[in-house]
This record gives C-alpha cells, structure tokens and sequence, in this order.
C-alpha cells in the first residue's frame, strides 16, 4: 500500500486539486479569481525553467553523441512519425465531425447574429516568413522567450554541434552546461511541490472565468470535442505504445502519463507542461536523446490536440454557414495551420486561426468565432498536445533502436 501511494501520490494530489478548484470555480464563479496568483506564481516557476531546460537537454546530448549518424536519423524519423500521426489525427477529426453536427440550426442563427457584425482586421499571411519568424529571432536576447521555442530548439541543435567540432577544447565547457542541466531538473523537482496548490488555484480561476459563458453551440463543441479527445488518449495512444513495445510499453506509459497529462489539463499550456513530461518520458524508458528532441520540437509541431481542434475549427464553420468543404482541404488548411500555432496558453492560435478562415473564404468576421472555439476546447486539446508526444516519442525510439530499445533505457548510443 505503501509504495503505491508512493507511486500516485503526486497524480492524486494533483486529482484532488483539480476538482477542489472546479467546485469552487462552479460555487464562486469569477470571485475566485482572488486565488489566480497562486495559479500565476507555478506557471510563472514553470515558464522560466523552459528555456534552459530545452537549451541545456538539446546542446548537451547532440555534443555527447559519438555517432552523427543516429542524430540524422533521430530527425527522420521524428518528421515521418509526426506527419502519419498528424494524419491519423486529422482523419479520427472528421470521421468525429461527420457524425455529428457541431451547430444546430437555432443555435447558427444566434451565433451569427451575435458575430458577424464585428469587423475583423485581416492580417497578412506570409508562410515563407512565418517559417523563418518561428525557427529563428533576430536578436540573441528574444531566444530567452518561451514564445520562441522552435528557435531555441533549432540554435540548441547548432549549438551542440558546434560543441562537437572540437570535443577536446569544449569539453569543459560540456561538464558545466551538464551540472547546470541537473540544476535545473532538481529546480523542476522542487517546485512541483507546489503544484498541487497552484494547478488547483489556476484551474479554479478557469473554470469561474469561463464555465458559465459557454454558449449552447460552444456547449456542444466543448462536449463532443472531449469524448473524442478521451477516445484518441485511450485508444490511440494505448496502440502507439503497444506498436512501439508491446505490453511492456503500454504498462510504462500508462505509469508515467497521469502526472503530464493534469498539468496540461490545469494549466493549458504545452509550455508549462514541458518540464514534467520530458522527465516522465524518460521514466518511461524512452532514450534521452530521442526524448528530450521530439518532445521539445513536439511541443510546436507534433499537436495531435490542436489538429483535431482545427478539424472542429473548420467544421464549426462549415455548419454555421452552412456550406461544405472537400476532404483535401481540411487536410492541408489543418496541416499548414498547425504549424503556426506556438506553445502558449489560451490565445496562441490567432494567425492559425486567420490562415483557416482565409484559405477557405469566410470573412474575417469570423475569426472570433474560432477564438472562442479554441477556448473551450483548449484543456483537452493541450492534453493530447502533450501526451501525444509521449507516444509518438515511443514510436520513434522503436525505429531508431528496434524491438528492444526499452532495454537501453536512458542510454543514447
């Protein structure tokens, strides 16, 4: 009994504070915002430890690395097993969206009426350049942005190698960048002491925010939304770990998922969710060097949750208006999409959001329409943006060592 509670224990606290924060956001409605800098104070600890913890884990293990070879092969494999499960995403969205109908009738008719007549400004939609703006700043001092996570992914990558060119003469400069690295997980370790009290307050404040301002089409999104979601995290992500490493694997990642999956729930953030699953992809065996690289890149263009959401983004549309789109064009517009919405809390997506609306027609209008969508859909959809790393990571350690790559835990060759 002992060491199961020693086990769960974190996942139970974090249970407990998440459903003492719903009933006091549903009791005291927004008066409970009063507790939200509790909530703000754990996100705030969690957000600074991401740019070190991704910069750290990246450079450290590229320049640890003796074969160059398994880093290439890292990264194709991540792109590969991003693309199929992106797709199997999106195709799982709209075999959902088809079976049912997101807006009724009576609901479009009052939806319409309540946004259409707000103008919208549309911002102009370069990809080209909105490619180079989310790998790369232009100053060194805005890497230290949790905004710019690709970017700082991409110089930790460069950074690593540089560190390789010369193992003898940066050698030293290795050993202090590890013992910071450690730091840095114990940091994570302490304040997730916290966690409890402030995921409990900053969900609390979500819940009285935005719990009783759902309308009915809202309503009914928010609701088939999270039964899919709920279906994708059990079934989909149970098969990825099987085809990854059988029962051993589905035992290791539904051991070690529960304690991402309430951070992200809590705090709707990727980012914030960050630290705690790449230390839980690593209890799960997952090699560092594959862990620590799909995850960080996962966390900006791996989002299971976000393409399934942009699959409800569109068909939300399509009933509201009335109108009908091909199958081909919810795959690219939800692909392209994806790729622009950043690791941030609630409000990330709006040039994702502009490029949906732009590329099928609608007016610009409509762009709060989909703000509000992604609201109420955004904690289970931040949930399957970050437990969908964990799998994927599972698949991609199985093609990069084979059958029995849980028997090289934590060890990259």
């Amino acid at each position: 009994m002992k060491k199961i509670w020693k086990n769960y224990k974190v996942t139970a606290l974090l249970v407990l504070s998440l459903i003492i924060g719903a009933i006091c956001g549903v009791i005291f409605k927004e008066d409970v915002n009063v507790v939200k800098p509790l909530g703000d104070l754990f996100l705030n600890l969690l957000f600074v430890t991401i740019v070190p913890l991704l910069f750290l884990t990246i450079s450290t293990t590229i320049a640890k690395m003796d074969s160059p070879k398994r880093l290439r092969n890292i990264f194709v494999k991540i792109i590969i097993v991003s693309v199929i499960t992106s797709l199997i995403a999106i195709f799982f969205g709209i075999g959902t969206t088809k079976m049912f109908k997101l807006v009724d009738t009576k609901d479009a008719s009052t939806i319409r009426k309540a946004f259409t007549t707000e103008k919208v400004d549309n911002p102009e939609l370069n990809f080209l350049g909105s490619t180079v703006e989310l790998i790369s700043v232009s100053d060194f001092s805005e890497l230290f942005s949790k905004g710019n996570v690709v970017a700082i992914v991409v110089f930790a990558i460069i950074f690593g190698f540089a560190m390789r060119k010369d193992k003898e003469k940066t050698k030293p400069l290795l050993d202090v960048l590890e013992a910071a690295n450690k730091t840095i997980l114990n940091f994570i370790h302490i304040i997730m002491y916290y966690a409890p009290i402030g995921l409990g307050c900053y969900f609390a404040s979500l819940v009285g925010t935005f719990g009783g301002e759902i309308a009915t089409g809202y309503l009914r999104t928010f609701v088939i939304y999270t039964i899919a979601s709920l279906v994708f995290y059990c079934v989909f992500y149970t098969l990825y770990a099987f085809m990854a490493g059988g029962n051993k694997a589905v035992k290791a990642f539904w051991s070690n998922i529960f304690e991402p999956t309430f951070t992200s729930l809590a705090t709707c953030s990727s980012a914030a969710s960050l630290p705690v699953n790449i230390e839980s992809a690593k209890k799960m065996g997952i090699p560092d060097d594959v862990s620590e690289t799909f995850i960080g890149l996962g966390t900006s263009l791996h989002q299971d949750g976000s393409i399934i959401g942009c699959v409800f983004k569109i068909m939300f549309l399509v009933s509201l208006f009335g109108n009908d789109v091909s199958i081909l064009q919810i795959v690219g517009v939800s692909m392209l999409a994806v790729l622009l919405i950043t690791a941030v809390p609630i409000g990330g997506g709006t040039i994702s959001e502009s490029l949906i609306i732009s590329m099928l027609g609608y007016p610009m209008a409509a762009l709060p329409l989909l703000t509000m969508v992604a609201t109420v859909i955004d904690p289970p959809a931040t949930m399957l943006n970050v437990v969908g790393d964990e799998a994927a990571a599972m698949l991609v350690a199985r093609s990069v060592d084979g059958k029995n790559w849980m028997k090289n835990k934590n060890k990259s060759k």
